[in-house]
């Protein structure tokens, strides 16, 4: 699946342009939004549902079964841009210039992606990831009123539900907004590679202080994907600094953003074999 693959659903439709990736008519109209509707996920996406319950069916015991979701900030910049983009320009111009346009956007896809991410717990997930990968191009002062509100829109809707379910949030270039990512509520915070793991750490458990959360909050990542196109030896230093950094618990290791296609498959599983057999020193 993938992040787009509820729009539909909201009564947005899209193509997919081999060359730009993913085409959307722009909304950048009251009319336009007035157009979108709240998500049948059953309607919508009924082979997500099948295909989680497929999973959970054929995978052991010991193996999760992860559901994500997109966030409605980096949903919203595919609609209001009509692709993607590397500035971000006609959505910045949108929250600078009619921000009650945006937040209507935001609190639609708000809502519908709630009901998404409850309908894959529904159907097998057994954790949720979100993904707000562009949020990381706004100002922290930005991010505060047209990504963080929404985010927490669906954090506080899964944990109304579902209050055991584990949530992890990832933004790509996050590292002005961790304690702000920390602060939503969220379990784990996923760092990509540009944040000391160390630091990162404590800064998610100052952010989760400030907000009056309990505990320090779990952390994800954050090996550079590039190094999994280094030698063994390189592939394991690394590696193995960031679980030392990261402490025995509440450290899921992982990279810091997707693989790259082109990483050799010896060197992806030797990184797999290299985190399975590392122990803490007692």
């Amino acid at each position: 699946s993938d992040i787009l693959t509820p729009l539909p659903g909201m009564g947005v439709e899209f193509d997919i342009d081999e060359k730009v990736g993913p085409v959307v008519k722009p909304m950048r109209t009251y009319e336009d939004v007035e157009k979108m509707h709240l998500i049948d996920p059953s309607t919508a996406a009924p082979f997500v549902a099948e295909a989680l319950r497929t999973l959970r069916e054929e995978v052991s015991p010991e193996t999760a079964v992860l559901g994500f979701v997109g966030c409605p900030y980096t949903l919203a910049t595919y609609l209001v841009e009509g692709k993607t983009s590397k500035e971000y320009l006609e959505i910045k111009k949108m929250a600078f210039t009619e921000p009650k346009l945006l937040h209507m956007i935001l609190k639609n896809l708000a809502e519908s992606i709630s009901e998404y991410a409850l309908f894959q717990i529904e159907n097998g997930a057994q954790l949720i990831q979100i993904f707000d990968s562009w949020a990381g191009h706004l100002s922290p002062r930005d991010y505060d009123e047209f990504a963080a509100p929404y985010q927490k829109m669906i954090l506080d809707k899964i944990k109304e539900k579902y209050p055991t379910v584990p949530t992890v949030t990832y933004i790509k270039h996050s590292g002005a907004l961790i304690e702000r990512m920390a602060g939503t509520g969220v379990d784990v915070v996923s760092l990509d590679w540009t944040v000391d793991m160390a630091e990162g750490r404590e800064r998610i458990a100052n952010g989760r202080a400030k907000a009056g959360l309990s505990g320090p909050g779990g952390v994800q990542g954050n090996l550079d994907p590039g190094i999994l196109f280094g030698d063994f030896a390189t592939i394991k230093e690394r590696a193995e600094e960031i679980l030392k950094k990261a402490g025995p618990t509440g450290h899921v290791m992982n990279l810091g953003h997707g693989i790259e296609a082109a990483t050799p498959e010896e060197n992806a599983a030797y990184f797999i074999e290299t985190v399975r057999n590392f122990r803490h020193e007692a």
